[in-house]
């Protein structure tokens, strides 16, 4: 094993560990809240399934990517292999969609009631969970009809065209573009990625309005950080703005990849390790941030203490 695959071995598995222990953690807290009876916030169900997404995400690329650098190479069977690249897209997909409807919801949460946005937030909560569900189908749905375009063979043809991802090796017609995956299958990661950062810039101008207002509590020595939908803004928009800019990098990185078909570059390694970078930061992000995740925590603790 070479020295340079041993280092990326060692960075995805830390990766991974860290991520999965945040996530995990999130996860269990939010079911151990619901099942002792304590209700949830409408946005939880967004975090859960952002939860959710983000645990898909290192387990279908990171986890598998990891121990390709332990020396496992194309060790997939064509079935698991396909299946794993199919997860592993919708799952990225779902992680972004999320997160731009996490900043839609705070948004419509923080709107001034003379806004147009302060007509949905009756409606807005009822819709939660049914928006998560077609996230899933969504991208289920559509990168579905990548499994039929993307094959998998250890045979060599003039007409495939072959994406090395290290632990397998991806094969697709030779007539199947880079332009052709950006249009069809990239269009509405896109559209996501600029309605976020149409929501970040409208919720900066909020904070900024809102400060503009409440300057006088400031002589009351009231830090507008204490307030829990500051605080919750603040989150998120870091969440986007992490977000926004690890896609960024990855996705660039993945299409010269795609476009050299060459995987001893540094160009798919760098590639994986920001792709699992927002999966490891957000749940901690997410346990800063909000001061309701340390309510659920200490209503657990106490139950538990007094049983």
């Amino acid at each position: 094993m070479k020295l340079s695959d041993l280092l990326l071995a060692i960075v995805l598995v830390s990766q991974i560990g860290i991520g999965l222990l945040g996530n995990s953690f999130l996860l269990c807290l939010y079911i151990c809240t619901f099942l002792c009876g304590h209700g949830l916030r409408p946005i939880d169900s967004i975090f859960v399934n952002l939860t959710l997404a983000n645990l898909n995400v290192l387990l279908s690329r990171s986890l598998p990517q990891s121990m390709f650098y332990w020396g496992l190479k194309n060790f997939l069977e064509p079935l698991w292999c396909k299946l794993i690249h199919y997860h592993k897209n919708v799952s990225r997909s779902v992680s972004l969609s999320t997160t731009c409807l996490l900043s839609t919801f705070q948004v419509i949460t923080i709107s001034p009631s003379n806004s147009r946005w302060s007509e949905f937030k009756v409606q807005a909560s009822k819709y939660i969970a049914s928006s998560c569900l077609f996230c899933w189908c969504f991208y289920l749905l559509i990168n579905f009809t990548m499994l039929g375009i993307m094959h998998n063979s250890r045979f060599m043809s003039n007409n495939t065209r072959w994406w090395h991802l290290g632990y397998c090796s991806v094969a697709g017609p030779a007539s199947f573009t880079i332009l052709f995956y950006i249009i069809i299958f990239s269009l509405p990661d896109v559209i996501c990625i600029g309605f976020m950062i149409w929501t970040s810039a409208y919720l900066i101008f909020l904070l900024h309005s809102h400060h503009q207002h409440v300057q006088h509590i400031h002589s009351l020595h009231i830090s507008m950080r204490n307030f829990p939908e500051i605080r919750a803004t603040h989150a998120i928009l870091l969440l986007v703005c992490t977000y926004v800019s690890f896609y960024s990098i990855d996705s660039i990185l993945t299409v010269f990849s795609f476009q050299f078909a060459k995987y001893g570059t540094f160009l798919l390694p760098t590639s994986q390790f920001m792709a699992a970078c927002f999966p490891t930061i957000s749940p901690y992000v997410l346990i800063s941030y909000d001061s309701q995740l340390r309510k659920y925590c200490y209503r657990l603790r106490c139950k538990k203490s007094f049983q």
